[in-house]
């Protein structure tokens, strides 16, 4: 799933917005203590701070490009599931023949068969897709969110989560097969399993030579070895110990930011109180009012460490929302979109009747 267009501001505010009320907490505190109750020893030198946020930024930017290396990795093992999609369609239509049978078949028997064969593929789609969806333990703290699931709910809704699996392959495979499938773990690999006992049937036929028999099962042995890698990206996550200590640095850092600015700021205001000491006219409105924001002007490093802490979290969120590229959010590999997409390029090579829609973009977000 992906974005088709930039999000609004409007929108990242919103997905951030508890944080931000947080992190004006967090900055809003110690400014209370430092100024209104007088702790002017509350502070952190900048330098040990400064040097800390310069190492979670490193920290971070390791994470979000591991992160995205898993989603690009993810998105070139579906663009090769397209690509070998189509090609085990055409082979489909072209290497089986009945010229050679060893049993007399009809045009429309033959068309029967390339139809079987492809509407198969699509299960396979269907098993492989909803089998990527399903929720690991490891998702779920990133699923769980509020404002992970209030976005969801608002903005987007994966068919995965509403339409269930028997429903979704039960129209391209016969109840003997859907039996079979639902009796085994791995759905997937089972219809490969079928497809590949399939073809053997029809070579004894004389529907297929050796040599194009042969070939096909190659296109079979890619599939698996596509869908043996999306299982990998699925079933191991974004090592935890790199994960849980980088948010735990994160937080760290944000805590104590505020105890780190507040002084500069109270430098800079010290600094107005004495340019405002040097003018002579001291009894006006104006001069009051600017001597008064001087002397609390440490109140600005509020707004200053809410920016800091929400960019530094945002980033992190980012690439914690990135690293499971099949869970079903708006920044994942569009699985569902492409499933539909390979169904009526196959199915349109052996023109197929009764060929779906495209799924329809919800708010610009492809599933």
């Amino acid at each position: 799933m992906y974005i088709k267009r930039i999000f609004p501001v409007k929108t990242v505010l919103k997905w951030t917005r508890r944080d931000i009320f947080l992190f004006v907490l967090i900055g809003a505190i110690p400014v209370i203590l430092f100024d209104l109750l007088g702790l002017k020893w509350l502070h952190v030198p900048w330098l040990p701070l400064g040097v800390l946020g310069t190492a979670i930024s490193f920290l971070i930017s390791f994470k979000n490009n591991a992160s995205y290396d898993r989603l690009w990795e993810a998105r070139k093992i579906w663009g090769g599931i397209v690509n070998t999609s189509r090609t085990w369609t055409i082979m489909v239509k072209d290497f089986i023949d009945f010229r050679h049978a060893k049993t007399p078949i009809s045009e429309t028997d033959l068309k029967a068969i390339q139809k079987e064969l492809v509407h198969r593929h699509v299960a396979w789609l269907t098993a492989l897709r909803y089998q990527l969806r399903a929720s690991k333990p490891w998702e779920d703290h990133v699923k769980n969110q509020k404002s992970n699931k209030e976005f969801k709910k608002n903005y987007f809704l994966v068919c995965e989560d509403t339409i269930d699996i028997k429903e979704a392959i039960s129209p391209y495979i016969s109840k003997e097969e859907y039996k079979e499938i639902f009796a085994k773990g791995n759905k997937p690999s089972q219809l490969l399993g079928i497809q590949s006992k399939r073809l053997k049937e029809l070579m004894n036929a004389g529907l297929i030579e050796d040599f194009r028999h042969m070939e096909m099962m190659n296109v079979l042995k890619e599939l698996y070895t596509l869908q043996g890698k999306s299982e990998r990206i699925k079933n191991f996550p974004y090592p935890r110990q790199y994960a849980t200590l980088n948010y735990m640095f994160v937080w760290v850092f944000i805590i104590l930011l505020p105890f780190g600015i507040m002084e500069g700021f109270e430098s800079i205001g010290q600094h107005i109180v004495e340019d405002l000491a040097t003018h002579q006219s001291k009894t006006n409105w104006g001069h009051l009012t600017q001597e008064f924001i001087a002397k609390h002007f440490v109140w600005f490093s509020i707004p200053f460490s809410t920016l800091l802490a929400w960019v530094f979290h945002t980033m992190e969120k980012i690439g914690e929302n990135t690293e499971n590229p099949f869970e079903g959010s708006p920044n994942d590999v569009p699985i569902t979109d492409l499933s539909r997409g390979i169904e009526i390029d196959i199915r349109q090579l052996i023109d197929d009747t009764n060929i779906p829609e495209p799924y329809v973009w919800k708010n610009d977000i492809v599933m």
